[in-house]
């Protein structure tokens, strides 16, 4: 597919619609805890400014489910902008409405607005029950870029039916142009080997990446809370470690197609366990045979980064998505922070795919060691799956 490039289109003295995702996380005293998603739309931001356009923001934050939720403000998002791009960003009061259009009325090229977070209206996240909401939105200005990867896997009104109101004015941003880049060689012609690193909580999220990726890996590396339904499937003993029941059936085929295949799986060699999740506090290391009943999986062990490293550091690419523990527990992120130091220090192709993996990365500050971060979690992994995205397609040109 082909699209438009934000470069493209003239922006000067229009009023560019861009989709961006700002959804960062926030703490309770409103702090913006992880900004990286803002200060990788910065590009094209900067761009549209220097061209004149007058630049009208769009994102989403949380799930206010339809109604204002002052909590899910998007005025740590605007202040933050302001600081990073060292000029201000007015916050409008809404999305829609006569004193957003008043606002934009009065906007002078170079200038910035945001608009409030969008789901603070059913019709975003509900198109089909509120096609209106999209034409509203169209209103405000003359042309529309979509930066927003993240989000790009949604059927939402900004994303899928906003960019259909401006036909041959509607483009990629800069951050969309990247990732695509950067996670298209995946799918098409990966350099081989291929390692595929997967973690995370939940097996229905990953198993189809994993089934759809079968035919271009050579290994698969699982940890996290999904290897219990993997190993629960091999009848491995796992105490009372998570697993999904319903998934066992399909962890079992994808075993059994790796083997066909002759694609090599690493399991951890060992795991931390616990009997008080909640706590961290009574923890220990024992091997894969020895994690008892009473006692859960909840990170991997030092052992398993010995057994990975040296077999990971003979692939050509490798793709990494999911924490290797409970994350948000310090005590259980250990075995993910040692598996990024260590996967910093190879000379091979690593994509890493969005959540905890990347908060990692950025904690120990290594990105700048990684071919590159994707600023999408479910989006990336629907896009190797898959190949396409509805916020993608909707954009090609026909």
């Amino acid at each position: 597919m082909k699209y438009l490039s934000i470069q493209d289109l003239n922006l000067q003295n229009q009023r560019v619609l861009m989709r961006v995702d700002f959804n960062v996380p926030i703490s309770a005293t409103d702090t913006i805890l992880d900004d990286t998603r803002i200060v990788q739309t910065i590009p094209s931001i900067e761009y549209v400014l220097t061209q004149q356009g007058k630049l009208i923001l769009l994102s989403h934050m949380g799930r206010p489910k339809g109604k204002r939720n002052q909590h899910l403000s998007l005025a740590p998002c605007a202040k933050r902008l302001a600081d990073l791009i060292g000029k201000p960003v007015a916050l409008a009061p809404d999305c829609i409405g006569p004193d957003v259009k008043s606002m934009i009325d009065h906007m002078k090229p170079g200038e910035v607005l945001l608009l409030e977070n969008l789901r603070f209206h059913r019709g975003e996240e509900h198109p089909e029950a509120d096609s209106s909401f999209a034409k509203k939105l169209a209103e405000l200005g003359d042309c529309y870029i979509n930066d927003a990867f993240g989000a790009a896997h949604r059927n939402h009104s900004s994303i899928v039916l906003l960019p259909t109101y401006f036909v041959g004015k509607s483009a990629i941003g800069f951050l969309m142009e990247k990732e695509l880049s950067s996670l298209s060689p995946l799918i098409l012609s990966p350099k081989r080997p291929f390692h595929l690193l997967i973690g995370g909580a939940k097996i229905n999220t990953k198993i189809g990446v994993l089934t759809a990726l079968l035919e271009k890996i050579d290994c698969v590396y699982l940890g996290g809370g999904i290897v219990f339904t993997f190993l629960k499937a091999q009848k491995h003993t796992i105490g009372g470690s998570l697993y999904e029941e319903k998934y066992l059936s399909e962890a079992k085929e994808f075993l059994k197609k790796c083997s066909e295949r002759m694609i090599q799986i690493y399991f951890p060699k060992d795991f931390v366990v616990t009997t008080d999740i909640s706590s961290g506090k009574d923890s220990k290391i024992v091997p894969l045979e020895k994690i008892e009943e009473g006692w859960s999986g909840v990170d991997i062990g030092p052992k398993t980064i010995e057994y990975w490293l040296p077999n990971l550091s003979k692939a050509s690419t490798i793709f990494w998505n999911g924490p290797m523990g409970i994350f948000e527990i310090a005590p259980f992120s250990q075995g993910t922070k040692d598996l990024a130091k260590g996967l910093s220090t190879l000379q091979s192709t690593i994509v890493v795919g969005g959540g905890d993996s990347v908060a990692a990365i950025h904690d120990l500050k290594l990105a700048k060691n990684f071919s590159h971060i994707s600023t999408g979690g479910g989006a990336t992994l629907e896009f190797l799956r898959y190949g396409r995205l509805p916020g993608i397609e909707v954009l090609a040109i026909r």
